[in-house]
């Protein structure tokens, strides 16, 4: 196994967008199963989003890009299902 942040050769974007995605919907199943809640799962890959797009680009360039996070949120860009959530 590798070590976390260790180099490898680099796909193309988005093929590294698609893999990426795939392997964290197949963790999140994966902690599903394990009997995690999907509400911890969430905030544990927000944390962890958060804390690497931190040491990429630092705080405050992070904290305006979550500024933007709201409107993106109500214009749905996040939203998977059809209709009201509850």
């Amino acid at each position: 196994m590798r070590a976390r942040g260790e180099a490898v050769a680099e796909l193309p974007k988005n093929e590294q967008k698609d893999q990426a995605l795939d392997l964290i919907l197949d963790a999140w199943d994966t902690a599903l199963v394990r009997g995690c809640a999907p509400e911890q799962i969430a905030t544990s890959a927000i944390f962890a989003a958060f804390a690497d797009l931190i040491d990429v680009y630092g705080e405050d360039i992070v904290a305006e890009m979550a500024n933007r996070l709201p409107a993106r949120v109500r214009r749905g860009e996040f939203s998977m299902r059809q209709g009201p959530a509850n």
